[in-house]
């Protein structure tokens, strides 16, 4: 079962395990709130290895009867709030979602499984964020103690936690991963990339925080499914491993080099785009820089990105403008219709 199986990372994973693993029966199990689209997996989306089961992980009775229903063995979780912003407006929902949520699947599993866990793993799929900020050098690491500077990263190092206990208390088969930024295909337009590619589309303001110097670590979402697939077959119980791009880029180097691509793929004059930036106020607790080192999930496991960053952009910003009828589904809400004419007289 794979949580948040509708939503960006969730659905490359889903098509992943679906297309690669047609012996395995694979749910996707998503609430289908805002960020979740059953269209990011209409190409799979009849393949006879995989359902869909609409339940929000805060609903129990719900998640026990998906369990019973499929005799699920696995959990790969990636359900969750994930938008900083949101989460500076809204802390309960990331409280509710994150921490709760996901205890509530640990408590399951658990009364399902237990008490040989021998058979059966909980992958938990975490955020570079737990670890704070930080300065002008250095990288985080599997030991980098957890320094949260937002309520979501705070809610989700508290679920890394709870994650972590249960192995240690009841024995389960956990397992963890740290990520940084993803983008790619289907990436819901509130992050920034995808965000910027609608706005140039549209010569729409690029709302860039602060002085833009904010820099973070970029991971096509391709490369980060793979690893994925790595961990949940390969990785040692117990362990965590963070995954990253070993690519590291200033906010506003990123959007020019974005408004670059742009404009020769729209054919326009270079330097149009760039006209667009427009530098608003910084939001409260702006982590300044984050990097990850990934070195562990490659020399244990041997993965490292195949896709160089200007490729994954390319391709990113290929996709987008070849997928506008999507981009304009999401951003005007329409995508939540695809449910009802998909599932609801099944």
């Amino acid at each position: 079962m794979i949580t948040g199986g509708a939503g960006f990372i969730g659905s490359h994973v889903v098509r992943l395990f679906v297309n690669k693993y047609p012996e395995c029966t694979i749910i996707n199990l998503d609430a289908l709130t805002y960020a979740g689209n059953l269209e990011n997996l209409k190409d799979i989306d009849t393949k006879p290895n995989y359902h869909f089961e609409k339940v929000n992980i805060l609903d129990v009775k719900g998640l026990e009867e998906v369990f019973d229903k499929y005799q699920v063995t696995d959990v790969i979780h990636l359900a969750a709030e994930s938008h900083v912003d949101r989460s500076i407006v809204s802390p309960m929902d990331f409280v509710y979602t994150n921490i709760i949520g996901t205890v509530n699947l640990l408590n399951v599993a658990r009364a399902k499984w237990g008490p040989d866990y021998s058979n059966n793993r909980f992958y938990h799929i975490s955020t570079d964020e737990v670890y704070g900020s930080l300065g002008d050098t250095g990288l985080f690491t599997e030991k980098t103690p957890y320094d949260p500077n937002s309520p979501y990263s705070a809610s989700k190092a508290s679920s890394d936690h709870f994650v972590r206990a249960y192995g240690e208390t009841y024995h389960m088969q956990t397992v963890v991963s740290n990520c940084s930024n993803n983008y790619g295909p289907y990436h819901f337009p509130e992050k920034l990339i995808p965000l910027f590619i609608h706005n140039i589309i549209q010569e729409k303001p690029l709302p860039v925080y602060g002085d833009g110097l904010y820099t973070r670590d970029w991971l096509y979402v391709k490369d980060h499914a793979l690893a994925i697939d790595l961990v949940f077959h390969t990785g040692v119980t117990g362990e965590t491993y963070n995954i990253g791009g070993f690519n590291e880029w200033k906010n506003i180097d990123l959007v020019k080099l974005l408004c670059k691509q742009m404009d020769q793929k729209l054919g326009r004059e270079e330097g149009h785009s760039e006209k667009l930036i427009t530098y608003i106020k910084d939001r409260p607790g702006h982590d300044r820089r984050y990097a990850i080192d990934a070195s562990k999930i490659n020399r244990e496991l041997g993965w490292k990105p195949a896709v160089t960053f200007e490729q994954g952009l390319s391709e990113t910003i290929d996709w987008f403008l070849n997928n506008q009828e999507w981009l304009q589904n999401v951003t005007s809400g329409n995508y939540q219709h695809y449910y009802e004419s998909m599932y609801h007289n099944r």
